[in-house]
Parts: structure tokens; C-alpha cells; sequence
């Protein structure tokens, strides 16, 4: 009997693999989607490998060395202390990428199992949790981010502390969305056969939600995952760029562009500002464009509407 059922599962099995490997074909069909993941290999290897590799240190001040142009010396230029510019900028990636990465990591566990509990349970506990995240939803995201930033620096949170709550702040902005998303995907789920079965042989809730139930909606989380990590490094970075968010000493890319806060800076001495921007702008770019070839290689179906 044992044998019988290895047998009806490994069809099953080999299916999914089939499924997940015509998937990774379909994206590295996609030209665009290839230059994405090679442009965000190298960006996260440029920010977490390339401090390392550098000559200078984030913390030397150069009088002699403020703000001097693009050299050899000095690739991108200095800064407004004489610090290297190319250095902050690997440093302000590592910063930014890991509060996008994280906040986003943060919203996709709690988006899912709220969604998928909302979805599984209904009745009273999907009124609950659903009304919270309408509530959320209901209050625009960016202006809230500020509020609580402003509240920050009125109660002068250090910048190694607003770091973490910045993450929690986007998570917190970015879970109700996702759990929407889920819970339509569990409701649809969770009438299919499958999970007919998994009642008659009396498995648990908890094995039925974490088992069979969120494994399924993986194809989407993946697209929301990417989709989520631009909107986590482009509110970020707002928020730093207004002083909100991550403040000097730790560089990001929001505050590196607020450097050059002022006409001289902005028109004369752009190696402070254009770089920042454009490694946000290219970023999230490369993110989105995933995105978008994940969602039509993970479900054909969708592409073009």
C-alpha cells in the first residue's frame, strides 16, 4: 500500500518540477529579464562586496578634499566632509537594498499568513483582519510614512535605531495589500480537490494552511516579492531624501541625494546627486521589469491583459 501511494505522488511531484522548470525557461527566453537579473547580481555584489575592496574609509574626513570633482583618485568625486563618493555610494546601496529586501520579507510572512488564515477560517476572523487592513489601506501610505518620520526626529531617534524602524514602518504600510491577494487566492483554493482530500484524511489547519494551502499561492508571492523590494527602496528613499527616514552618518541613496541641497550643489557639482539617483532609478527599474517577466513566466495566462 505504501508503494501504491509513492506512486501517486511521484507523478505529482515530477509535474511540479515540470511546471517550475518550463517557468525558468520562459524567463531566461525574456532578454529583458535576463539583463534585469544580471544588472541586480551586480548591484548587490557592488554594495555588499565592494566596500571591502576599496581603499578608503567611510568615516575619513578631508577638508582639503571637500567636494572636489570626478578624478582618478576619487572616481566619483568627494563629498561635503571629503569622503569618497563611490564608497558611500556602495555603502548607501547596502542600506537601501537591505531595508527593501527586509520590509519586504517582513509584509510577505505577515501579508501571507493573515491573508491565508483570513481566507482559510472566514466569518469573524476574516471580518477582523479584513477591516484592519481596509483601515490601512484607506490611509495613504507615503503621507503616514512621513507623520511618523516627522515624530521620529521631533523625539531624536538615533539613525542606528530608525533604521529598523523604517523597516517595520514599510511593512507594516505594505502587508494589507498582499493579504488581499491571498486570501482571493485561498478562497479559490481551498474548493479545490486537493484540499477535499486533505479533510477526509483529517490533516490539522495548520498542516492544510502551511502544507498545501500557501505553497500553492508561491507563484504569486514571487512577483509581489519583487514588486514589493522597488516599492520598499523608493519609499525609502523618499523618506530619507525629505530627512525622515535613514539620516547621516549612514549614507542611503535618499539622503546622499538630499546632500546636494542646494542650487550651487544641484547645477555645479552634480557627481553628488546624479549617481544616487541613478543607481535608484536603474534598481528599481531592473525590479520591475522582473516582475513583470516573473508574472508572465509563472502564469502565461496573464500575459498581455
Amino acid at each position: 500500500m505504501l508503494l501504491a501511494n509513492k506512486h501517486k505522488l511521484e507523478p505529482s511531484k515530477k509535474r511540479s518540477e515540470t511546471q517550475w522548470h518550463q517557468a525558468v525557461q520562459r524567463l531566461l527566453k525574456n532578454k529583458l529579464a535576463v539583463i534585469s537579473i544580471g544588472f541586480l547580481v551586480f548591484i548587490l555584489l557592488f554594495s555588499f562586496v565592494g566596500p571591502f575592496l576599496s581603499p578608503y574609509n567611510s568615516n575619513d574626513v578631508e577638508v582639503a578634499l571637500i567636494k572636489n570633482p570626478p578624478s582618478l583618485a576619487h572616481i566619483l568625486g568627494t563629498d561635503d566632509y571629503g569622503r569618497d563618493v563611490l564608497l558611500r555610494l556602495m555603502l548607501a546601496g547596502r542600506i537601501s537594498l537591505t531595508i527593501g529586501i527586509t520590509s519586504m520579507i517582513l509584509s510577505l510572512i505577515l501579508g501571507t499568513i493573515l491573508g491565508a488564515v483570513s481566507g482559510y477560517y472566514g466569518g469573524v476572523i476574516d471580518n477582523i483582519i479584513m477591516r484592519i487592513a481596509d483601515i490601512l489601506m484607506s490611509i495613504p501610505g507615503l503621507p503616514l510614512l512621513i507623520i511618523v518620520g516627522a515624530l521620529l526626529s521631533e523625539l531624536k531617534v538615533s539613525s542606528d535605531y530608525r533604521l529598523y524602524i523604517v523597516m517595520l514602518m514599510l511593512s507594516l504600510v505594505g502587508w494589507p495589500g498582499l493579504a488581499r491577494l491571498i486570501r482571493g487566492q485561498v478562497l479559490s483554493l481551498r474548493e479545490q480537490t486537493f484540499m477535499k482530500a486533505a479533510d477526509v484524511l483529517g490533516l490539522s489547519d495548520r498542516r492544510k494552511i502551511f502544507n498545501h494551502l500557501i505553497p500553492n499561492t508561491f507563484p504569486l508571492l514571487i512577483v509581489v516579492a519583487t514588486l514589493s523590494t522597488a516599492s520598499g527602496i523608493l519609499s525609502e528613499s523618499t523618506l530619507s531624501f525629505l530627512g525622515l527616514g535613514v539620516i547621516p552618518p549612514t549614507p542611503s541613496w535618499g539622503n546622499m541625494i538630499n546632500a546636494a541641497n542646494n542650487l550651487i550643489d544641484f547645477q555645479k557639482r552634480a557627481w553628488l546627486w546624479i549617481p544616487p539617483g541613478m543607481a535608484i532609478f536603474i534598481t528599481v527599474v531592473a525590479i520591475n521589469l522582473l516582475g513583470d517577466a516573473l508574472r508572465d513566466a509563472l502564469d502565461p495566462k496573464m500575459k498581455g491583459r
